[in-house]
């Protein structure tokens, strides 16, 4: 038997999937407590080249926020959130701009507020989440610091 070398179908995905795959660390559950509740926001892998989401906020009750999905197609990472009572209930597409080991960038110059998304993260079991750009002319900034929940 000769000596050939074969990549299986996931190491071919995985290095045509580098963005996502650079992004695993977000894979999880995330929570942020608020005078209001707490809001989680939880990630897992759908496939080779897209990972999907959902936050939502627990009061007393849970109450659902957004649908979320984070998906590579070629070269270009997506950050698509479908918002409850926003947009028509339209998903909102945000291409990603930097990715690193430790933070992801997404914006959308074009939407109204915000016009960009990012996650950074602190370590393995602390990120903080951060929505800015424009509204109403001025500018706007909100931090969500989130912990991992175990």
């Amino acid at each position: 038997m000769g000596m050939c070398s074969f990549q299986s179908k996931e190491e071919i995905s995985n290095s045509k999937n580098e963005l996502l795959s650079r992004s695993s660390w977000l894979i999880g559950t995330w929570v942020n407590t608020t005078p209001r509740g707490k809001m989680v926001e939880e990630w897992k892998k759908e496939s080779d080249s897209s990972f999907v989401g959902k936050s939502y906020f627990i009061k007393t009750d849970t109450m659902p926020a957004e649908a979320l999905k984070l998906v590579q197609r070629g070269n270009n990472l997506f950050y698509i959130p479908t918002v409850i009572n926003q947009n028509g209930g339209l998903p909102v597409t945000f291409k990603h701009t930097i990715s690193s080991e430790s933070q992801i960038v997404f914006e959308n110059p074009a939407h109204d507020f915000p016009q960009k998304i990012s996650y950074t993260l602190i370590n393995k079991d602390s990120l903080v989440a951060e929505i800015s750009g424009t509204r109403n002319g001025q500018p706007k900034k909100i931090k969500f610091p989130m912990k991992r929940s175990l």
